[in-house]
């Protein structure tokens, strides 16, 4: 190891990768910052529960765009100040939004029989897929590139199938789009895990955040497809 906390150890790309200590605190930094992001989702959604979200009602496809743009923003924002104190702040806004966003799902999950029973089950499928995704990342010693390749060609194409489902109501593509989504953030679970363990990955706000958008798209798609099959269909 030289003075700067790296191995000589070289990466796939032929730079140092860091150190043990240093993928273990940026590990360790990103799964305490995690959990304390679900805090606010939690408030959030509390809140969004007693929303009446009428400009969604009113203007679904406007409604659905602004709010997608405000998201990315707001990504965007956690982003650019994931190094310094001003990316956590971001993340917590981000988190607390992102759970008043859950408020339209969770008040129609709630007034269908077994609706809370449907909500646990997928929280704990969510935390089942969380935890296999992200053990066989950390076990797994060497990088994905071929999972990032996927990845990123698997996310152009969900984007497109959720922008066409805003204009297109069909019942069946929302429930593939479901689905797309359950694969893809499992995926992307094993694949920023991995990156974290393999040193590709130093920055925790960045890891937490994808690692964030990956379990709440998972938890709402499961819950989704839960609703679908009990034959409670949202559409």
């Amino acid at each position: 190891m030289n003075n700067y906390g790296y191995d000589y150890r070289q990466s796939q790309y032929g730079t140092a990768a860091p150190s043990a200590e240093m993928r273990a605190e940026v590990m360790r930094n990103t799964y305490m910052l995690l959990a304390l992001s679900l805090i606010p989702t939690a408030i959030g959604a509390l809140f969004g529960i007693n929303m009446s979200f009428m400009f969604l009602r009113a203007s679904p496809i406007m409604g659905s765009l602004l709010l997608m743009g405000g998201m990315y923003f707001m990504m965007f924002m956690v982003q650019k100040n994931r190094n310094s104190f001003a990316g956590v702040v971001w993340l917590m806004g981000f988190t607390l939004i992102m759970g008043v966003l859950l408020g339209p799902l969770l008040q129609f999950a709630l007034r269908i029989p077994n609706g809370s029973q449907m909500i646990m089950l997928a929280a704990i499928m969510t935390s089942a897929i969380f935890f296999a995704m992200s053990a066989i990342g950390y076990a797994t010693k060497r990088e994905m590139p071929f999972l990032a390749n996927f990845l990123a060609i698997g996310g152009i194409v969900l984007m497109i199938a959720v922008v066409a489902s805003i204009f297109m109501h069909t019942p069946m593509l929302y429930l593939v789009i479901c689905g797309g989504f359950v694969i893809f953030s499992s995926l992307m679970i094993l694949w920023q895990v991995n990156q974290i363990a393999n040193g590709g990955e130093t920055n925790y706000i960045s890891a937490t955040l994808s690692l964030y958008v990956s379990l709440y798209n998972l938890f709402t798609s499961l819950l989704q497809i839960i609703i679908a099959l009990s034959g409670n269909d949202r559409r």
